[in-house]
């Protein structure tokens, strides 16, 4: 599994809105938020660059939410701590890589990273 880097310092974009499909729709293999009817290509570059951007966005959202609650789970404060390597293997992450994420998330946590 490719494990991202965290980014502290990059502006987070403002992406478009994530449209929840409806579940007839999503059950179609070819389905894909609607872009298939998109006969324009300047309207369909337009439209998949922005949920390019959007997915972007959300999954570096996400990877900070990962981070801090890896730091909150590292907690020396916490009875029920987890190490390092109980972290990596819930989150199916290199022992290594939490240990960087539950640092990431202790800097969250401190106000470190570059946020909106």
């Amino acid at each position: 599994m490719a494990e991202p880097t965290p980014r502290r310092n990059e502006p987070r974009l403002r992406p478009a809105p994530l449209l929840f499909e409806p579940a007839e729709a999503s059950a179609d293999p070819e389905h894909f938020f609607d872009l298939e009817s998109i006969d324009d290509p300047r309207a369909l570059l337009d439209r998949a660059t922005e949920l390019t951007q959007a997915f972007r966005a959300a999954a570096d959202r996400a990877m900070e939410f990962q981070a801090v609650a890896a730091a909150q789970l590292a907690d020396p404060r916490r009875f029920d701590r987890l190490t390092a390597a109980d972290i990596a293997e819930r989150a199916e992450w290199t022992e290594d890589y939490a240990k960087k994420m539950v640092e990431f998330g202790r800097d969250l946590m401190r106000g470190g990273a570059h946020s909106e």
